[in-house]
């Protein structure tokens, strides 16, 4: 079920090929994370949610 998931999660990512997600630590907290915390929507959905008490560490995804 959680590949059938992520399969899906990337159908409907409107990232173009070749896109390259690295944002500095100013723009992680200040505005990923910030708006997470208020519970606004992110611009580009290509941040994944993972509960880290359910999955082991080496079945996350790199």
């Amino acid at each position: 079920m959680l590949a059938m998931d992520q399969h899906n999660h990337q159908e409907e990512s409107c990232v173009p090929p070749g896109f390259r997600f690295h944002p500095t630590e100013e723009e992680l907290v200040g505005y990923y994370l910030a708006r997470k915390v208020a519970a606004q929507k992110i611009d580009l959905d290509i941040i994944q949610e993972v509960d880290l008490y359910r999955i082991e560490p080496w079945d996350l995804q790199g």
